[in-house]
């Protein structure tokens, strides 16, 4: 049996600022992102299994992106910790997360791609992700380049 790849599309918006940045991403503001998530796997091939023929249901796909990535983010502020904390006193901290990283495009695929790694099931392994900050500038990350 052959592998495969499934993907899904998903959006969500978010905002954030560039710590110590050079330009005008040093201010917060929001994009609205698009996130395109690859799994590769073989599909099931046992006819008693209601996924018989699929590699994932893409319900099952979506709830485990939702469940890592998007309900927590959606609407959110992400900084990085360095970020002057008094300048954003007056934002709801309810939705706003200081993370270790800058919170660049680049940095925010590696930060996904661990946390979506793990939450698969057993058969079907993470391949590419691809983030859209704008309608012409995405990062991807590829499970091949990644590997020791």
């Amino acid at each position: 049996m052959n592998y495969l790849r499934i993907t899904r599309k998903f959006h969500f918006e978010m905002a954030h600022a560039l710590w110590n940045y050079d330009g005008m991403c040093k201010y917060i503001h929001g994009h609205s992102y698009k996130f395109f998530v690859t799994v590769i796997g073989k599909p099931i091939n046992n006819e008693k299994n209601p996924k018989n023929g699929m590699l994932m249901d893409f319900k099952d796909l979506k709830k485990i992106v939702n469940n890592e990535i998007i309900i927590k983010y959606d609407h959110s502020l992400i900084l990085f910790k360095n970020f002057d904390k008094k300048f954003i006193d007056k934002i709801n901290d309810e939705r706003t997360y200081f993370f270790d990283f800058q919170p660049t495009c680049e940095n925010l695929i590696l930060f996904f791609s661990e946390k979506l790694k793990n939450a698969l099931p057993e058969n079907v392994k993470l391949f590419s992700l691809k983030l859209y900050e704008t309608e012409n500038s995405f990062s991807e990350w590829y499970a091949s380049d990644n590997e020791n």
